[in-house]
């Protein structure tokens, strides 16, 4: 449920976006700079200087927009719409209104550093194989259809306005590379020869110049493969030089060349995102480290510089023949490569705003930069989808809820906080990410402890990355809901087990509600009050006043018992006296719901061994029944521990253990009584205090606590009456086995 939806901007400081590494336009495999056109269709575009540029209005990069290529007479760029769909429009540089290119539904396109754009049946550009090839040197000239499925084979680069290179995949999984053209109604496929017979995944992000592509490709035996990289003379479809990589870089590297170097985009544990370069002459290899693999960085090669930076970092260009290097713009947020050598990033620099940026080499190699696209106006950042569940269920799904928001761009973060309003305890998260969509899985904790039932409030404001323009905020409400926890005191469906030491002073702790790592843990400790001395007895009874929280009840010295109504936050109300006469009990437990009333009771055995029943009465003056006598014999057991249904019967069940340590289990009938014994097994004597806790583990079924100087343990409930507990380790009062006199 929406509460509040205002632009008013919420006190979090706005921070640079860290975006997961995007080297591609459509996500894995999806080359964002396909291979330029073969035959370049309108001609090598002459690298520009400040002094060239003509004096008229500069085109305009929409703001919110992606920078996807460019060619020699405008620009590609994609943007969001509100169904999370991509829409591509081509802006001329020369002036003039952009073009919208319509695509498949669900598919993709590759640009080619010219004008040629590749529009695919497919939205992982790998696995286009219906092309239609678009020439956007003239928008209104009929496109060119290239059937690659028909050839049984998928795209890897555009070469001009009428061919592609394709990967043919064979039955037997072997691949070759080909140059598939369309003269007409012609379609002819040509082998590339010169690669290695076992090179498969073919990718390049690389634009063809003067006649020749780079291409990566995996090779090598089967659990051994490594990768390598050939530049192909494309009039000859022949390998001109090749070179080994460590691995492929399929769907992950970014490959370039110049007429003096060949680079792509590695990672390697302990280096961390680098790119190798190796000289064309000389063979020298070279690795320039760029960053985190967690950011989203923009590079290109322009002549002997490599180029590179992102939205948090300045674009950067270092020699690769001299090692110098300068700052050329102040951010990036996209960048591709032209056929004619130079580099377009769209990013901003002081002296000129922002905008699109080409750096060329200059009359002495190194880079020049020219504005050639101004910055859009910025569109106001929006909300366009959310789901916030109207009541989370913790018991499900692991614990966990899944929310997600859409935003009208990408180039934002987005701050969630969700506050409990009955106490205000407050989760926080900052989300980013490469793409409109902002999921959030909350794991139900709040400063790693369970987090309370109860309604909550859900804020959501979203930040433009750069700071520029106003946030957008929606707010909702959500109930978190788990199952009613006899153990829980605290609110969160989790289990709280209280233990007494020799001061007096009552401890609950607090447990995950489900195992971390397969051992159940301790969350948080808090002190609940001193003077618990004087109880000779302390149970965790259950609800037994109907407010739907865990209650105590406690025998004092001179026999009255009273209970302590649990409030839900961990704490308790000021006890209530039910009555005197209860000191002629030396064991008394409670908990279970015996009877089948959907009401927990309380079972108590006197000194002469006869086992009473008390029958819960969900008043809280008056909490229990007059006692029903259930039987004698009870003398053999040293404790008495209702532990709910761990049997699966029809009612709770208790477990009694003998003076020899043997454990008994009672299985309840649904009567107020129980069925014949079943013995557990023998060693319980190293106990000195059994809980019955609750469900620790969210499978449905109450689980046992055992306290002991040599160390604790929780025994989870198997549903078996013959072998009713399976033993695990938990991080509860680890060595603290003789720290306390009571649990409970």
């Amino acid at each position: 449920m929406q509460f509040r939806s205002t632009g008013i901007r919420l006190s979090t400081a706005v921070t640079a976006v860290t975006a997961v590494l995007a080297v591609t336009a459509l996500g894995a495999g999806t080359l964002a700079g396909a291979p330029a056109a073969f035959a370049s269709p309108a001609g090598p575009v002459a690298a520009r200087s400040a002094a060239d540029e003509p004096a008229a209005a500069l085109p305009v990069f929409p703001e919110g927009a992606e920078l996807a290529g460019t060619g020699a007479t405008g620009f590609l760029t994609f943007s969001f719409t509100q169904d999370r769909t991509r829409e591509l429009h081509w802006t001329p540089y020369g002036g003039g209104p952009a073009v919208r290119i319509d695509y498949p539904e669900d598919g993709g396109w590759a640009t080619s550093g010219t004008d040629v754009i590749a529009l695919g049946d497919d939205n992982w550009t790998s696995q286009m194989r219906a092309l239609t090839l678009r020439n956007m040197a003239d928008p209104a000239a009929p496109g060119v259809d290239i059937d690659l499925g028909a050839l049984g084979a998928n795209y890897v680069a555009v070469l001009g306005p009428t061919s592609v290179l394709a990967q043919v995949t064979h039955e037997d999984g072997t691949a070759e590379l080909h140059v598939v053209s369309k003269d007409g109604a012609t379609t002819t496929s040509r082998k590339v020869s010169g690669l290695p017979a076992d090179a498969t995944d073919f990718f390049t992000s690389a634009p063809v110049r003067d006649g020749v592509a780079l291409v990566g490709y995996a090779t090598g035996p089967e659990g051994a493969r490594t990768g390598g990289r050939a530049l192909i003379e494309l009039t000859d479809r022949t390998v001109a030089s090749a070179f080994p990589a460590a691995e492929s870089g399929y769907g992950f590297s970014h490959t370039m060349f110049s007429a003096s170097h060949v680079a792509w985009l590695d990672w390697k544990s302990g280096t961390g995102l680098h790119v190798t370069s190796v000289d064309r002459a000389t063979g020298e290899e070279k690795q320039t480290v760029i960053g985190s693999r967690g950011d989203e960085w923009h590079m290109e090669l322009v002549g002997d510089w490599l180029v590179y930076g992102n939205a948090d970092n300045p674009v950067r260009a270092v020699s690769l023949a001299g090692g110098g290097s300068r700052d050329l713009l102040d951010v990036a947020t996209g960048s591709t490569r032209s056929a004619d050598g130079s580099a377009l990033f769209s990013g901003r620099r002081a002296a000129d705003g922002e905008g699109l940026f080409r750096i060329a080499a200059g009359q002495d190699g190194a880079p020049e930069v020219t504005k050639v696209a101004e910055q859009g106006a910025p569109a106001p950042l929006r909300f366009w989808e959310e789901h916030v569940p109207e009541v989370a269920y913790l018991d499900e799904d692991g614990g966990e809820v899944s929310l997600h928001w859409t935003l009208s761009r990408r180039a934002a973060h987005l701050d969630v906080t969700l506050t409990h309003i009955a106490t205000g305890k407050e989760v926080h998260r900052r989300l980013t990410g490469p793409d409109t969509y902002f999921p959030f899985t909350w794991d139900g904790l709040v400063d790693g402890v369970d987090a309370p039932n109860g309604r909550y409030a859900v804020e959501a404001e979203a930040v433009p990355a750069d700071g520029v323009g106003e946030p957008a905020y929606q707010g909702y409400f959500m109930t978190v809901s788990r199952a009613a926890n006899p153990h829980d005191f605290g609110g969160n469906g989790s289990t709280d087990v209280l233990a007494r030491d020799a001061s007096g002073v009552l401890f609950r702790d607090d447990l995950r509600n489900k195992p971390v790592d397969g051992v159940f843990t301790a969350s948080q400790r808090a002190r609940i009050g001193g003077g618990w001395q004087t109880y000779k007895h302390i149970e965790a009874v259950g609800d037994i006043v109907g407010n739907g929280v865990g209650d105590l009840a406690a025998v004092d010295g001179s026999g009255v018992l009273w209970t302590y109504a649990g409030k839900g936050d961990g704490n308790f109300a000021a006890r209530s006296r039910v009555g005197g006469g209860w000191g002629v009990y030396n064991r008394i437990t409670g908990g279970s719901d015996l009877d089948s009333d959907g009401r927990a009771d309380l079972v108590a055995a006197d000194t002469a061994g006869v086992l009473w029943f008390y029958k819960g009465t969900g008043s809280a003056t008056a909490p229990y029944a007059a006692r029903a006598r259930m039987g004698g014999g009870w003398g053999v057991y040293n404790q008495l521990t209702a532990v709910g249904d761990i049997a699966g019967t029809a009612a709770g069940d208790l477990v009694a253990r003998d003076t020899a340590g043997v454990l008994w289990l009672y299985q309840g009938n649904g009567r107020g009584n129980f069925s014949a014994p079943v013995r557990i097994g023998g060693g319980w004597g190293v106990f000195s205090r059994l809980v019955g806790a609750g469900d620790l583990d969210d499978d449905g079924r109450p689980d046992l606590i055992a306290y002991g100087k040599d160390g604790t343990y929780v025994y989870r409930s198997t549903g078996t009456p013959t072998a009713p507990f399976s033993r695990r380790t938990t991080t509860l009062y680890a060595g603290e086995g003789a720290a306390f006199d009571h649990i409970a």
